[in-house]
């Protein structure tokens, strides 16, 4: 027996009307004793910034300032290639480029300066579950890096990616400064500052 379902009342949409966007609201103000998920971007309830690696460095600063962050991840087909940071972006990456391939700054790309995936190191939710503030600043002071990316896993096994943490983002929480030192991660990073 199938049941009478009336259909709704519908109206026009308003000239004036916007949408509702994911938002994750973060406290204010940690302590390094609280949890780690109150200084994590969780991407459950915030749409992660994107870009393509084939648009140019330019673009994905412009996206970056729109956004108001200061790392995208660079995603094809909805699958993780990398990340883009500001320091990418604003940092010596460009420089060399220019010096070493004779191009202008508007002819660098995503893809020349980006973090490719297979150099990305992540942290498991189970543990930022388990963890405080003070491990993540730990953390990223320890790895030298101003991000930190968090996976966890589905029933198949496979990773997701499912939040950020940021150091200016925590040290604004926290309100102090956090220094870290971008390091040199790879033989060839190494090999090149030595050379620089």
């Amino acid at each position: 027996m199938t049941r009478d379902y009336p259909p709704l009342s519908a109206t026009t949409l308003q000239s004036d009307v916007t949408y509702l966007r994911p938002m994750q609201m973060l406290p204010q103000s940690v302590k390094f004793e609280d949890p780690a998920l109150d200084v994590m971007t969780d991407l459950k309830k915030v749409a992660a910034a994107t870009i393509d690696a084939n648009v140019t460095m330019e673009t994905a600063n412009a996206v970056m300032i729109k956004r108001g962050v200061r790392l995208l991840l660079v995603v094809e087909r909805e699958v993780v290639t990398g990340i883009i940071t500001a320091t990418d972006v604003l940092g010596e990456k460009p420089l060399k480029l220019i010096q070493e391939r004779g191009i202008t700054h508007s002819e660098i790309m995503v893809s020349d300066i980006m973090t490719p995936r297979e150099r990305l190191e992540v942290l498991h939710i189970n543990d930022v579950l388990a963890a405080k503030v003070g491990h993540i600043v730990a953390t990223l002071k320890k790895a030298g890096r101003q991000h930190a990316a968090v996976v966890e896993v589905d029933a198949s096994g496979k990773q997701i990616l499912r939040g950020l943490f940021s150091v200016t983002q925590i040290a604004r929480q926290l309100g102090i400064q956090i220094r870290t030192t971008e390091i040199a991660r790879t033989f060839a990073e190494i090999e090149a500052i030595l050379n620089h």
